[in-house]
């Protein structure tokens, strides 16, 4: 599995979310950028569905949830917030807020538990009550 296309995809990705989510609907070019987004986020899928959907099925299990997993650009944030790059220059990413997919789990009654896909590296993380809290599950 090369990992390094697979977050160089999200990472893309992301950047898009960023830049629409910053946009005003009446703005001329946000209808060409959510388009372009939509097709970043079907390639997304087509390509690691299949990898990450068993990872899914794990965090899920371990999660005592039978909540639906969904597609992999299900789990993304409408932002993310961009964290300074590392002595390599990647950027990292974090998330706040009621973002990503919400479970349900009797191990986290009556909290809000959502799963977020986040990018460098490639991550599950899960966010409860708006804040990131742990890796489910990191690509390396």
């Amino acid at each position: 599995m090369n990992w390094e296309q697979l977050d160089k995809q999200l990472t893309e990705i992301v950047s898009k979310r960023n830049q629409l989510s910053q946009m005003d609907y009446a703005d001329e070019s946000y209808d060409d950028l959510e388009e372009e987004l939509h097709d970043l986020e079907d390639d997304f899928n087509e390509a690691y569905e299949e990898v990450l959907e068993p990872q899914l099925e794990k965090i899920y299990s371990k999660l005592k949830s039978d909540t639906d997993i969904l597609l992999p650009s299900a789990y993304l944030a409408n932002a993310y917030k961009e964290m300074l790059p590392d002595a390599n220059g990647i950027v990292t990413y974090e998330v706040e807020g009621k973002v990503g997919v919400p479970i349900e789990s009797d191990q986290f009654d009556k909290l809000d538990v959502r799963i977020v896909l986040i990018p460098n590296p490639a991550r599950f993380v899960l966010v409860m009550n708006g804040k990131q809290m742990k890796d489910l599950w990191k690509s390396r």
